[in-house]
């Protein structure tokens, strides 16, 4: 990045937005979901059907009030769904059918 261009929305190291925040560095136990999510991304990395750095660059694509929303893992799960349906493992109609099964 030349020292012309903006950081993009996930780069918020130095933001002056974000500078007077304090950090949350107690520790803090992981959810169910939490914990979900990392065994989904390791299964489908051990499989090679995903990429570590396909993670990371489905993560940098989401759309910047989406990704502030989001939780960490919640952004892990929105890249898992988003390169899964790309790869053509899922469809979106199958997966929006999953997450509105009760």
């Amino acid at each position: 990045m030349s020292s012309s261009e903006e950081p993009a929305h996930h780069d918020l190291g130095g933001a002056p937005r974000f500078m007077c925040e304090a950090v949350d560095v107690r520790p803090h136990e992981l959810t169910d979901f939490d914990r979900d999510v990392d065994a989904l991304r390791s299964v489908l990395s051990a499989k090679k059907v995903m990429s570590v750095d396909e993670l990371r660059r489905g993560i940098e694509a989401i759309p910047e009030a989406e990704y502030h929303r989001l939780s960490y893992y919640e952004r892990w799960m929105r890249s898992i769904a988003d390169n899964m349906i790309r790869r053509g493992v899922v469809t979106e109609g199958e997966l929006q059918a999953e997450v509105s099964r009760p």
